[in-house]
C-alpha cells in the first residue's frame, strides 16, 4: 500500500515571498523530503515542483484603492481555502509574511487543528503591535529572519527561532566591473553613484524627481549615474521622470541590481528592503523616505521605533543616514554624498560600519534553517496523529 505524501500548504503572496519559500522548497527537495506543496505561489516556487492553486498575481496588490477593488477575490480565495481544509486537512500549513491575509488564515488553520508555521514575521516591533499576539495565539512555530526578532517573540512566548535572513543565500553578483560595465556603457575610470527609486509607482513619484535634481547638481565629466527600475515598476511613468537634458548621462539598470549595488561608490536607497540588501553587500549609502503628509502624520502616532532604515534598527544605532520627509530633496541629497565622497575617513567608517550587518544576517541559511523546522512539525503532527 502506497504511503500518503504529506501536503504542505503555502500563502506565499507577493514575488519576495514566492522567491524566499523557492530556496526552502529547493532545500527540502535536496534533502529527500517528498512532500506535496501546493496553494499559494509564484513562478520560482513552481519551479521547485509547487502546484499553484490560485493566479499568483492578484495577490501582489499595492495602495489603499487596490485592496479595496481586490477584497472580494481575496474573501472569495479565503472562502475556497477553509473549504478545502474542512475537506482535506494539510500536514502543515506555511505562512510567509503578508500578515493581512495570513494571521487571518492562522487564526481558520488554528482552530482546525493544523499545524501553523510562520516564515517571516510581521514586524509587530513596529507597528500593529496587537499582531503579535495573534502570533501567539494561532501558530505552532515563526521563523524569524531579524536577529532582534526571536528575544521579543521570547517576551510574548511565542515559539520561535532566527533562521538567518534569505538575502544571505540569495544575492549573487554574476558578472564582473568591466562586464558590467560594458553592459551599460558606463566609463569605468568615472565614479559611479546608484539611485533605487524603489520597486512600486509610488515610491517613483516620491522619490525619483529627488534623486534626478540631485543628479543635476553633479558634475556630468567626473561621474556615471545609475538608476535602478524594478521590473513592478511602470515604465511610462518612470520614464516621465527622466528630463532630455539629463536623458544621456543617465544609465537605467534592468535587473544586475545587485552588481548595481556592488560596483557603485555610492548610492540613495529608498526605504525598504534594498537598503538591506546594500548593507549586506557594503557600498556606503544613505537612505531616504518620503510619503504623503497625511500617511506621514498617521504613521508617527503608530510607529513605534525612531529609525526607519532596516540596517539602523538592526545595529540599534544610526548608521546610515536617513533623509526623511522634507529632508528628501536634490539639494540635501548632493551634500550628503559629497560629505562621504570628500572624506575619506567618514566613508571608511561607515563602510566598516555595514560589515556587520553582513556577520549578522550571515549567521545562518535560512532556507536550512526553515527546511529543519518543516521537517520537524510534519513529524511531530505525524506523531500527535498516530
Amino acid at each position: 500500500m502506497n504511503k500518503r505524501l504529506k501536503n504542505v500548504f503555502w500563502v506565499a503572496g507577493e514575488n519576495s515571498a514566492d522567491l524566499h519559500s523557492s530556496m526552502v522548497l529547493k532545500a527540502l527537495k535536496d534533502k529527500g523530503c517528498e512532500y506535496r506543496h501546493l496553494g499559494i505561489g509564484g513562478p520560482r516556487m513552481q519551479a521547485q515542483g509547487f502546484t499553484s492553486l490560485f493566479p499568483f498575481t492578484k495577490f501582489s496588490i499595492m495602495g489603499f484603492a487596490e485592496v479595496v477593488r481586490s477584497l472580494p477575490y481575496i474573501l472569495d480565495v479565503e472562502k475556497k481555502i477553509r473549504q478545502m481544509f474542512s475537506s482535506d486537512k494539510p500536514d502543515l500549513l506555511v505562512l510567509v509574511d503578508y500578515p493581512g491575509f495570513n494571521l487571518r488564515l492562522a487564526k481558520t488553520a488554528y482552530e482546525m487543528d493544523i499545524p501553523v508555521l510562520y516564515f517571516i514575521s510581521p514586524q509587530f516591533w513596529a507597528w500593529r503591535h496587537g499582531r503579535v499576539k495573534k502570533l501567539q495565539e494561532n501558530t505552532n512555530f515563526v521563523a524569524a529572519i531579524l536577529p532582534f526578532e526571536k528575544e521579543l517573540l521570547d517576551m510574548h512566548r511565542v515559539n520561535s527561532a532566527y533562521v538567518g535572513h534569505p538575502i544571505a543565500e540569495e544575492i549573487r553578483i554574476e558578472v564582473d566591473r568591466e562586464v558590467f560595465a560594458k553592459t551599460f556603457g558606463l566609463d569605468p575610470g568615472k565614479k559611479w553613484l546608484g539611485f533605487m527609486p524603489g520597486s512600486r509607482d509610488n515610491e517613483i513619484r516620491k522619490m525619483l524627481p529627488a534623486y534626478i535634481k540631485a543628479i543635476g547638481l553633479f558634475p556630468p565629466e567626473e561621474y556615471e549615474f545609475l538608476i535602478s527600475k524594478s521590473h513592478t515598476v511602470n515604465t511610462e511613468l518612470f520614464h516621465r521622470f527622466i528630463p532630455e537634458s539629463l536623458a544621456d548621462r543617465i544609465h537605467i539598470v534592468d535587473g544586475y541590481t545587485y552588481e548595481m549595488i556592488k560596483y557603485s561608490q555610492f548610492l540613495v536607497v529608498t526605504s525598504g528592503t534594498a537598503t538591506l540588501e546594500t548593507a549586506y553587500i557594503g557600498t556606503p549609502f544613505i537612505i531616504a523616505y518620503k510619503s504623503s503628509s497625511i500617511s506621514y502624520s498617521i504613521a508617527k502616532q503608530l510607529v513605534r521605533i525612531k529609525r526607519i532604515g532596516l540596517p539602523n534598527i538592526i545595529l540599534e544605532e544610526d548608521v546610515v543616514p536617513e533623509l526623511i520627509q522634507q529632508q528628501v530633496s536634490g539639494n540635501n541629497i548632493y551634500r550628503t554624498i559629497q560629505s562621504f565622497l570628500q572624506d575619506e575617513e567618514k566613508y571608511s567608517a561607515l563602510r566598516n560600519s555595514l560589515t556587520r550587518i553582513k556577520e549578522l544576517l550571515s549567521e545562518k541559511s535560512a532556507s536550512q534553517e526553515v527546511a529543519a523546522i518543516i521537517e520537524r512539525l510534519i513529524e511531530e503532527s505525524s506523531s500527535v496523529k498516530g
